[in-house]
């Protein structure tokens, strides 16, 4: 039993999801890593170091924004045009709940 408020802390944190702490085992749909998140948002790291940054607030909120809907069709098997084709459809967001 953990004394030090951090330790306190995280056991608290854990104890609350221990039924699905180790769900990735039981279900192999389920990846065991969070790399598929840290892949998504790779781009929007790289881009601002090779570029020496965004020279505008809009120019860097618009390239999350467009990275966003990219990744989010690449996810549900769409190309990047019809990601954004269909994030701006009328009929139908990517966006919207099912």
């Amino acid at each position: 039993m953990p004394y030090q408020p951090d330790g306190v802390r995280l056991r608290k944190r854990y104890g609350e999801l221990m039924d699905n702490l180790f769900l990735f085992l039981e279900d192999a749909a389920i990846p065991p890593t969070n790399n598929s998140s840290e892949q998504a948002i790779r781009m929007s790291v790289i881009f601002p170091r090779v570029t020496n940054c965004f020279r505008s607030e809009w120019g860097r909120d618009l390239f999350a924004a467009v990275r966003s809907v990219v990744n989010t069709g690449k996810r549900q098997g769409l190309t990047a045009y019809q990601a954004i084709q269909q994030a701006l459809s009328i009929h139908g967001s990517l966006f919207s709940p099912s």
